[in-house]
């Protein structure tokens, strides 16, 4: 089993940063492949960025691409979404998210991810 725990969220303006940071625990996670979802009110949730186990390869949605980059420390077992250049259609419930096996193409395949947190608020004002 592994326990994901996000932080880091909260309300900014347009325009600004946030950092989420990903805990994770219980099994080896530098096996695994992180993922970072959203979920906006009344819209399904949406795949936002992917890294491989070791950092080597990173994936990110079209909308986001440019403006956030996630990353990996696998000595303290945390995964992080920088958002820089914050819109308001930004605002969504942040999910972290892990899987133990990967192939190319299916980072945004939800089904595919094993483990997910509880998911952190993120707001963006006008």
């Amino acid at each position: 089993q592994v326990q994901l725990v996000e932080s880091g969220g909260g309300l900014v303006q347009a325009g600004g940063s946030l950092r989420l940071s990903c805990a994770a625990s219980g099994r080896t996670f530098n096996s695994l492949f992180m993922g970072w979802f959203r979920q906006a009110p009344g819209k399904e949730r949406e795949f936002v960025a992917g890294i491989l186990w070791s950092g080597g390869a990173v994936y990110y949605a079209g909308s986001v691409k440019g403006r956030f980059t996630i990353s990996r420390d696998n000595i303290v077992n945390t995964v992080y979404l920088q958002m820089n250049s914050l819109k308001p259609e930004d605002t969504a419930v942040y999910y972290c998210a892990a899987r133990k096996y990967f192939y190319s193409g299916s980072e945004g395949s939800e089904g595919a991810y094993d483990y997910w947190g509880q998911g952190t608020q993120v707001t963006v004002s006008s």
